[in-house]
């Protein structure tokens, strides 16, 4: 079986474990974590150890700036 979260194709997708760190985006944004845009937790690119309410990094290579940081909300 092919591991989709290994292609080149889909950027890095980094679980959030601080919750001072999940604080600062939050603020950062003035939003709460309810209105963070969503992934599921059965999408291939979502780390293994995700559950519904985590707080997931995603890094994306950008050609306007070096990385472009998202952030998503887990949901079942």
């Amino acid at each position: 079986m092919v591991d989709v979260s290994q292609h080149e194709l889909v950027p890095d997708h980094v679980l959030i474990d601080d919750p001072e760190e999940i604080e600062a985006v939050l603020s950062e944004y003035d939003v709460q974590k309810t209105n963070l845009p969503k992934i599921k937790r059965t999408d291939p690119a979502t780390p293994d150890d995700a559950e519904v309410g985590d707080v997931v990094k995603i890094v994306r290579d950008s050609r306007t700036t070096d990385q472009a940081v998202v952030f998503r909300l887990v949901v079942s």
